[in-house]
């Protein structure tokens, strides 16, 4: 008998990010740990030890057996995760299901299902297994670097404020505010090229965004009518905002009511591609830095399952 056939076909394998958590990780593990207990789930699990272990032990975990992973952390966990499923090629993407028990400052993912930023109530939704097949967005870089995203990516001031996010973290909640206003203030606009569905937009661009999920940049909404499964990507344009623009509609970054503004355009599309004229702006994937430039964006439709309310 193989060592995949001792696996329970619903066992679970569990990746956790220790260095999320806000630095009191050992104690949410013991909650976890109980929880999982208390619902009779079988589970093995690893730590991450590094940038992008996630990655390899999903790889691991699917080799052995393993059909369902429990990702324990932020979104850049998450983000890891989905990359190392859609980079492996044991098995179709669409045989595996994920759960998500939330720890770290930015959740954005679980906010378009309604997911509690709660151990307890998570672990409740993972134990029920009610899924839903997810389409995965594919970013290709100009080295031609392929990255995953389950929830919103994009580039330029969103990009920006991503890498200045990772000297303001220390601060918290409130750090994705610190990074918006700072890149309000520095972040430079430059001539977006934009290629979709037999389009051509040239224009000065804030930023352009790339959706499957609702909330990024800490609870921000700039996609409308978000359908998770259409096999569509919902694209934001959001033109030549300003300053004053951004201050003013602060309350509609929050609502999603920004895309309504003169200076924003969005559209719903198979494939993208975005060219910078003029600068090398940072490209961001669920609030994780993969690249400058020039950037391509197709979807994968209906290809990992997650566990949802």
């Amino acid at each position: 008998m193989s060592h995949i056939d001792k696996i329970n076909i619903n066992s679970w394998f569990i990746i956790a990010n220790s260095t999320s958590g806000n630095g009191d990780f050992s104690k949410q593990w013991k909650e976890i740990q109980q929880n999982l207990k208390h619902k009779n789930l079988d589970y093995s699990f690893a730590f991450t030890q590094f940038s992008k272990h996630e990655v390899d032990l999903v790889q691991n975990a699917i080799n052995k057996g393993f059909r369902n992973i429990i990702s324990v952390g932020g979104d850049g966990t998450l983000h890891n995760v989905v990359n190392g499923i859609m980079l492996q090629r044991y098995v179709k993407t669409s045989e595996l299901t994920i759960g998500v028990i939330p720890l770290g400052t930015g959740n954005d993912w679980i906010k378009t299902y309604n997911i509690p930023n709660n151990i307890e109530k998570s672990i409740e939704i993972i134990s029920k297994k009610k899924t839903i097949l997810q389409d995965i967005g594919v970013l290709k870089t100009e080295d031609n670097q392929l990255t995953y995203f389950n929830n919103v990516a994009g580039l330029g001031y969103d990009g920006y404020i991503v890498n200045k996010l990772k000297s303001l973290k220390k601060f918290g909640a409130i750090s994705y505010l610190l990074a918006g206003i700072y890149g309000l203030l520095f972040y430079k606009k430059s001539i977006f090229k934009i290629i979709f569905n037999d389009k051509v937009i040239e224009t000065n661009c804030l930023m352009a965004i790339f959706g499957i999920c609702k909330f990024s940049g800490g609870g921000m909404q700039f996609t409308e009518n978000v359908n998770t499964s259409d096999g569509l990507l919902d694209i934001t344009i959001a033109k030549n905002l300003t300053f004053l623009d951004l201050v003013l509609n602060l309350p509609k970054l929050y609502s999603g009511k920004i895309v309504h503004h003169k200076k924003v355009a969005t559209y719903k599309t198979k494939q993208i591609t975005v060219i910078p004229q003029t600068t090398k702006p940072f490209i961001q994937a669920d609030g994780e830095l993969v690249g400058t430039g020039a950037v391509s964006v197709e979807i994968v439709e209906k290809a990992v399952n997650f566990c949802v309310k």
